[in-house]
């Protein structure tokens, strides 16, 4: 399947692994480039920039396909070594940053001067033009079902996707709520060239994550996840646990009162606990309202696999059926 995409990033199928804190490690990002899709290795989830260029070069090791590197601009006031990280990705060949949060317009001449394609995660059709704007080369349109941070719009994305296809030029990935090959046919029918899946990636063989989290991701339903932090205006959304329950009744009842310190309980240093240590009620973890369409956990080559399949079927089959009817 060709798509701007495809082109774009010079892979075989429009399907993007999404980065995952702790998830996203360079086991699971070479399994999604080797199959035919594109890796994401999770830059903030190494603790140093000379640990990112270790990762990239781990990566390179068993891959020699294109992958990605995701690098998220926190609003912290210790903030990563931004310059360093930026370095450790040119000097490492990394062909495609995707980067998330705040306005990534200060790295975007280093990362363009090297040849690399940016990709801008955006949750509103605003943050898109704007990262049009600046020169990102593609953009990834979450929509209010993603897991993670969804932003304050709530638009889902049967609204938020055709929308972004009518005022973009760049082409554009559908993200949130992504499993299948209904998934992606669906989000080249409101204009997307493709998608990102995140939390349909945890659950695969080569996700280097512990077996307690696959295994709650194939429990849980469509109605397990969680909206948090919704009163500090960082709604993120998580999968529902003991300690989200208690982070929900602080905020009810502190109220607009609240505070990020009031939370640091529920979720700080929550990551390592959860991911590879599969304590899973240590604090709150994102997670898609997709986990309803989760119930395997194949490898990675088996999911895209699947996926291009049902989603050439529904094309070639079941659509044009319908026309030709």
């Amino acid at each position: 399947m060709k798509t701007k995409i495809t082109e774009l990033f010079g892979i075989e199928y429009p399907i993007m692994q999404g980065g995952m804190h702790y998830v996203g490690l360079a086991e699971l990002a070479a399994a999604v480039s080797n199959a035919g899709g594109l890796g994401t290795i999770t830059g903030l989830t190494q603790k140093t920039a000379s640990d990112l260029a270790n990762e990239i070069a781990r990566c390179k090791d068993m891959t020699d396909k294109p992958f990605a590197v995701n690098l998220t601009f926190l609003p912290t006031l210790n903030p990563p070594d931004y310059p360093a990280y930026v370095k450790a990705i040119i000097e490492g060949g990394v062909k495609v940053v995707e980067t998330a949060g705040r306005n990534p317009q200060s790295v975007l001449p280093y990362l363009k001067d090297a040849g690399i394609k940016v990709i801008h995660k955006c949750t509103s059709v605003r943050h898109a033009l704007k990262a049009q704007s600046i020169g990102c080369d593609a953009v990834s349109v979450d929509g209010f079902e993603c897991g993670g941070h969804p932003g304050e719009d709530d638009i889902p994305n049967m609204i938020l996707l055709p929308r972004a296809a009518d005022e973009l030029e760049i082409p554009f990935l559908a993200s949130g709520g992504m499993a299948d090959g209904r998934s992606l046919v669906a989000s080249l029918a409101m204009g997307a060239e493709g998608m990102n899946m995140g939390t349909r990636f945890m659950a695969t063989k080569e996700a280097p994550i512990h077996e307690n989290v696959k295994q709650a991701i194939l429990d849980a339903t469509e109605l397990d996840t969680r909206l948090i932090m919704r009163p500090l205006r960082n709604t993120e959304r998580v999968l529902n646990n003991p300690a989200v329950e208690r982070l929900l009744e602080k905020e009810e009842t502190l109220g607009k009162d609240i505070k990020f310190e009031d939370i640091l309980e529920e979720v700080a240093g929550v990551y390592p606990k959860v991911m590879q240590q599969g304590t899973m009620d240590a604090g709150a973890w994102s997670c898609g309202m997709v986990v309803g369409l989760i119930h395997d956990i194949p490898t990675c080559k088996e999911l895209i696999d699947r996926i291009m399949k049902e989603a050439n079927e529904i094309i070639q089959k079941r659509l044009v059926g319908l026309v030709n009817g």
